[in-house]
């Protein structure tokens, strides 16, 4: 046996012990981000480590050496056995989730410096996701999840780039919600443009298919509306998020 199939018959021993408690991270974006923001990554593969470090030189120069040392290559054949479907980039990791306890902690800590995103029972894990990266990249404090579907399922971080490493990510119970005043996004409330957001709001989104429940509706603070010309239903969820967030973070200093 070689050096380099020892190194693979290494790597599939540890991916088979980490898998059943970890976070699948699913082609290279998600990967590079996840390592960025302190994902604890036990292993990690490729189809083909010299294109992966290729595209590191040009995304992630950052990342260009931890993934020559963590990435191991192992057969096509191999990876196709290890991940329900290979990404296009034929990198795929295994990490540790980032602690619950820590995550409730930095979304219920007072004062906040950014708003929790509320999803009130959302049914699409891609949408999921999406509003991960979104509420990442605006530097939200957390994303919070009502409802049985999990956000940290491996198709919401792929959907999310591994960017639920950069934020807060929960799932929640109504009763449970981090503190701060209730903004609902609804059709019958206030312009949103003329209700400025505070840094310790929740902003809370329905789902696609129903909308807010009746249970959220009452704990509101305010109910508030995107501007929407008549006779178009609604937005995509993660289009209502970027445009609430963006709303919140107000005009860019001159």
């Amino acid at each position: 046996m070689t050096e380099d199939d020892a190194r693979a018959a290494a790597a599939l021993r540890q991916w088979a012990a980490t898998a059943p408690d970890a976070v699948l991270l699913d082609g290279f974006h998600a990967l590079k981000h996840a390592l960025r923001f302190g994902a604890p990554v036990r292993a990690a593969v490729t189809s083909d480590k010299a294109a992966a470090l290729a595209l590191a030189a040009d995304l992630a120069g950052d990342l260009t050496d931890t993934l020559d040392r963590l990435l191991v290559e192992v057969p096509a054949r191999t990876l196709r056995e290890l991940v329900p479907r290979i990404h296009p980039t034929g990198v795929a990791a295994l990490a540790d989730r980032r602690d619950r306890t820590a995550n409730l902690d930095a979304m219920s800590r007072l004062p906040r410096q950014a708003p929790v995103v509320v999803l009130d029972n959302p049914r699409n894990l891609g949408n999921v996701g999406a509003v991960v990266r979104l509420a990442a990249g605006f530097g939200a404090a957390g994303v919070v999840t009502t409802g049985d579907l999990d956000p940290w399922h491996p198709n919401a971080v792929r959907s999310g780039a591994g960017l639920h490493y950069a934020t807060a990510v929960e799932r929640l119970p109504l009763e449970e919600l981090p503190p701060g005043p209730l903004y609902v996004l609804d059709p019958e409330g206030d312009d949103i443009r003329s209700v400025p957001l505070p840094d310790d709001a929740l902003i809370a989104f329905g789902s696609e298919r129903h909308g807010i429940s009746p249970e959220l509706r009452e704990r509101a603070t305010r109910l508030v509306a995107l501007p929407m010309r008549p006779q178009v239903s609604s937005y995509n969820l993660a289009t209502s998020v970027a445009m609430a967030l963006f709303h919140w973070g107000g005009p860019a200093p001159l």
